[in-house]
């Protein structure tokens, strides 16, 4: 990989985590663990980040506030809504 694509790359990844940014450390802990498994539920979310439910449910408001995560419901179970990473 040359200098010019490196830089390149570098800048990709800035710009995908740029809506991220300002938004509290809860929402970025929340958003890299979605960034590092591909889909989760809220709770799964809760003990993957070790953060209470309600900060992980204000977390997920403010990253879909920025459109960083999709939702949506599960097949196997109507109540859950499964996140995953949008950007």
């Amino acid at each position: 990989m040359s200098t010019t694509e490196a830089v390149a790359a570098d800048e990709d990844v800035s710009d995908r985590w740029e809506a991220v940014r300002d938004l509290p450390p809860s929402a970025k802990l929340v958003a890299k663990v979605l960034d590092y498994n591909d889909t989760l539920t809220q709770s799964q979310l809760a003990e993957e980040t070790l953060l209470p439910p309600r900060t992980v449910r204000y977390a997920l408001s403010r990253l879909e506030e920025e459109d960083v995560i999709d939702a949506r419901f599960s097949f196997t179970d109507a109540r859950k809504r499964l996140y995953s990473l949008a950007v």
